[in-house]
C-alpha cells in the first residue's frame, strides 16, 4: 500500500491540531455562581488537554492557553474593575468573588502552558513557581469565601 505525501502530511497535520477550539469569552468563564470550586471549575474547561502526557500539546493548543489568559486579564480590566467600582456592598462583594475565579481561570491556562513547555524540554520552573504563588493565592482567596454569590460577567472577547 502507497501513500501519497499529501495524505500523509494531512494525517499528520490532523493528529496534531491541538485539542481545544476557538471559544467565546462567555462560555468558557467560571465568574458565575458561587465561590469555592474555582479551581475545579476552571480544571473542567482545559479538560481536553492531556496533562499526563503534556509533551504531546502542540503550539495551538499553547496559543489557545496564552489567548485564555489574555482574555481573562482584558476582562478583568474592562469588566470586573469597572463594574466592582460602581457597585457596592454585597453586589460589589459579589463581582470581587466572580474576579477572583476569573483570575484562577487565567492562572490555571497560564500553568498549564508552562507545564508544557516544562514537557517539551524548556526551562520555566521560575515561571512556574511565581505563577503557582498567584494561583494559590487566588484559590484559597475563592476557597475562603466558599458557597457566597459570585456574579457572572459577560464579556465580548475570543479565543485563539
Amino acid at each position: 500500500m502507497r501513500f501519497s505525501a499529501a495524505f500523509l502530511a494531512a494525517s499528520a497535520a490532523l493528529v496534531h491540531a491541538g485539542v481545544f477550539t476557538q471559544q467565546n469569552y462567555d462560555d468558557i468563564s467560571i465568574s458565575g455562581g458561587v465561590a469555592g470550586n474555582a479551581e475545579q471549575e476552571a480544571l473542567a474547561v482545559f479538560s481536553a488537554l492531556d496533562t499526563n502526557n503534556l509533551a504531546s500539546a502542540d503550539e495551538d493548543d499553547i496559543n489557545f492557553l496564552d489567548s485564555v489568559n489574555s482574555i481573562c486579564n482584558d476582562a478583568e480590566k474592562q469588566a470586573f474593575n469597572p463594574a466592582i467600582e460602581a457597585a457596592s456592598g454585597e453586589e460589589a462583594d459579589a463581582l470581587q468573588r466572580a474576579k477572583i475565579k476569573n483570575k484562577v481561570l487565567k492562572l490555571e491556562a497560564t500553568m498549564l502552558r508552562l507545564m508544557i513547555e516544562q514537557a517539551q524540554g524548556e526551562d520555566v520552573a521560575d515561571e512556574i513557581a511565581a505563577e503557582q504563588k498567584k494561583l494559590n493565592n487566588n484559590i484559597q482567596q475563592d476557597e475562603d469565601e466558599a458557597g457566597n454569590a459570585s456574579t457572572f460577567l459577560s464579556f465580548d472577547a475570543t479565543t485563539e
